[in-house]
């Protein structure tokens, strides 16, 4: 096709330009020199390290704590409006899509078998020698020394019940033949899983989890993580739940099997109470008299078991290092006040970033982009691979070809240090390691508060810095031991300088940057016209025009935040539609009937469906509303979530049901145009959607 050689073209003209005028991207060499020599990966870890230390729980003890902790420090570091913001959160108030989960807060955990001891005791009454069994506890789990194995939101319970598996215990039939009534389940899915059949239905006590963690091509090499467990908010159900091992439940089975019995004793004050959804906030003032009120944020997730290194203390500790760092070169005159506003927010995971938007409107409208860290640090005992992730096309931002424009610098000069030894920005930490980054640029995935920024009702285009694979992640194993002081140097680089930028536009837009942004969208246009070539249909056609319509797009938000003239935005848009053959391109499908039906997002609710332990969706359905096909629909690269999300932001007024079909399909691979509109009827039906007359 065309349009491919064409976009090739123009991508390496441009960036051949680019790399002749300028060898760090987009910043000026002064400003990359003076933060890539001021960031410190040893001031994160140490900040990580202390971090680590706590059991931070939405709303508890150790949150408060940790919360009170980031504010000291950014008070220290010079940062203005430090303050810890409240949103209470009692299990009723709604932040959008977020119904507000009670705090959760634990004292005593305590898991002991129970053992017959056999005793010799010489009797009062003949003098001779006499046994008896005398029952001795073991200590299996305790919270106070690792807090992870106790599952959120279990209840205070006090316990001793014989021991049952049955195996994942997610369904009737891992159940048949086996009494559990009274007794503790032994299983193999998460507690949250189980809890409503295994206590709702069938009685059980409690739960015993040895939940494994996400599959990777590490998944079960390490019998001994203790993978971090949850029980369901809102379960009318209340239990406790305690996790162990694989190898502490391998030991149960194998014993249970065998006809042994097994009695344990479980002791448990926890539980939920009315509390405060806590989310610190700190701004370096921008300097514009009118883009001052504009703000560019740094985004992160404070919440999380202990230790919880990676996931995500690492996050938290490097946006504070962002903020050290531009503060600290600001105030000496080495780096220019920036026009706009950075503002720093450490929130619990999701649900606090939905409690802040929706709570705090004005601050909301401030926020024209977001940089979010959730998991930046992984050293190689990790085996992480560092991505910076795309946004979704339903939100089309030149924001994340500038991270990528850094991202790829770090590339570059780690990869030159690394094979040579040698290069002018290696990147590189006292006490950290000297392999090369090898970011990936990755497409769009979902999972964490990037998802709430980019929602539609919220669009705000975030940039997602994060590692995948983990193989410690949600574990008693994601220690500070495994955090690399120079991942969290680079990964500092490339969001203080993708965040400074942004808050400093330029007075013109530089070649290299228009330059990434093609060079990005050929990578996208050539997978997508080799699926056209392939299968010669118009399915195939329809998912290239996408493309075309996605690069458009891209064009037209240069302006709002580089302040891209209307008529340099229009001849960009122009020059893409005529390289393209936009007009030769065909939809996948002629709309009739349902396809034809034009579907506009209500002003409220606020924020994504898919968030933390609530289903708006299923809260809000009526009898009689069947649970849409699509919601576990398997696509090419996409499943049921990633289709729901974006067929919701797609869902703007204009397109009808066949050109968000399309847009999704070209997004996450072919979906039939019935299962959409199937689920845009479900989402009018509960006040999510209305179709425009």
């Amino acid at each position: 096709m065309r349009f491919r050689l064409v976009l090739t073209m123009v991508a390496s003209g441009l960036l051949a330009g680019a790399a002749r005028a300028q060898k760090p991207p987009l910043l000026p060499e002064k400003d990359v020199a003076a933060l890539a020599n001021e960031l410190s990966g040893e001031t994160a870890k140490r900040n990580l390290e202390v971090m680590a230390t706590f059991h931070r729980q939405r709303g508890s003890r150790g949150f408060h704590a940790v919360a009170e902790l980031v504010a000291e420090r950014a008070r220290a570091y010079g940062l203005r409006d430090v303050e810890i913001l409240e949103f209470p959160a009692d299990g009723k108030i709604l932040y959008g899509t977020q119904r507000s989960r009670p705090a959760w807060d634990a004292e005593v955990g305590e898991l002991w078998e129970v053992k017959a001891k056999p005793t010799r005791r010489k009797s009062e009454v003949t003098g001779r020698d006499e046994y008896r069994l005398e029952f001795v506890d073991e200590k299996l789990a305790s919270y106070e020394t690792e807090p992870v194995v106790l599952a959120e939101d279990s209840e205070s319970s006090d316990v001793t019940a014989e021991l049952v598996d049955v195996g994942s215990g997610t369904s009737e039939s891992d159940y048949a033949g086996r009494d559990v009534k009274g007794k503790i389940v032994l299983v193999g899915a998460q507690p949250g899983a189980v809890q409503d059949l295994a206590v709702g239905k069938l009685g059980a006590a409690g739960i015993l989890s040895y939940a494994q963690n996400q599959k990777t091509a590490w998944w079960g090499e390490d019998e001994n993580l203790i993978r971090w467990g949850h029980l369901e908010t809102f379960s009318e159900h209340k239990t406790f739940g305690f996790m162990v091992s694989p190898k502490t439940a391998r030991g149960m089975r194998e014993r249970l099997a065998r006809g042994e019995k097994i009695t344990l004793h479980a002791v448990v004050k926890a539980g939920q109470h009315a509390g405060n959804y806590e989310v610190v906030t700190a701004t370096i003032p921008g300097s514009d008299p009118k883009l001052k009120e504009e703000e560019i944020a740094f985004s992160c997730h404070l919440d999380h078991q202990r230790p919880g290194a990676n996931d995500n203390a690492s996050g938290c500790v490097t946006i504070l290092e962002v903020a050290r760092t531009l503060e600290k070169l600001i105030a000496e005159g080495e780096l220019a006040r920036p026009a706009r506003t950075m503002r720093f927010i450490w929130p619990p995971e999701i649900e606090g970033t939905l409690a802040l938007l929706n709570g705090k409107p004005e601050l909301r409208k401030r926020i024209r982009a977001a940089v979010h860290m959730d998991m930046v640090g992984g050293g190689p005992e990790t085996k992480a691979v560092f991505h910076v992730t795309r946004g979704p096309m339903s939100l089309p931002s030149f924001v994340h070809d500038v991270a990528w424009a850094f991202a790829e610098f770090v590339n570059e000069e780690s990869y030159k240090f690394a094979a040579t030894g040698k290069a002018e920005y290696p990147f590189v930490a006292p006490e950290g390691g000297k392999e090369p980054l090898r970011a990936e640029y990755s497409a769009y995935s979902m999972g964490s508060d990037h998802d709430v920024y980019q929602d539609s009702s919220f669009g705000i285009p975030a940039i997602y810095m994060n590692d995948w694979p983990d193989r410690y992640i949600h574990t008693n194993f994601d220690t500070a031991a495994n955090i690399d002081t120079t991942k969290l140097k680079r990964a500092a680089f490339i969001g203080a300088a993708s965040g400074y930028f942004l808050a400093n536009p330029p007075n013109e837009v530089s070649g290299s940057l228009y330059a990434r942004m093609f060079a990005s969208a050929n990578q996208r246009f050539s997978k997508a016209a080799g699926m056209a070539e392939e299968r010669k249909d118009d399915e195939g056609e329809a998912s290239v025009r996408e493309q075309v319509l996605y690069t458009i797009s891209l064009a037209h938000s240069l302006r709002p935040l580089l302040g891209v003239s209307a008529e340099a935005e229009d001849s960009l848009s122009e020059a893409i539609t005529q390289f393209c053959g936009m007009k030769e391109l065909r939809t996948a499908g002629e709309s009739t009937g349902p396809g034809l039906l034009v579907f506009r997002r209500n002003q409220v609710p606020k924020g994504p469906l898919a968030v933390f332990g609530y289903d708006y969706f299923a809260d809000h359905t009526k009898a009689g509303v069947a649970t849409p096909k699509l919601l576990s629909y398997e696509g090419l690269w996409g499943a049921g979530e990633e289709y729901a999300y974006e067929i919701l932001n797609f869902a703007d007024g204009k397109r009808n049901a066949q050109k968000i079909r399309d847009a999704v399909s070209a997004e996450y691979g072919p979906v039939p145009l019935e299962m959409v509109v199937e689920y845009l009827r479900a989402l009018e039906k509960i006040g999510v959607v209305s179709v425009v007359k």
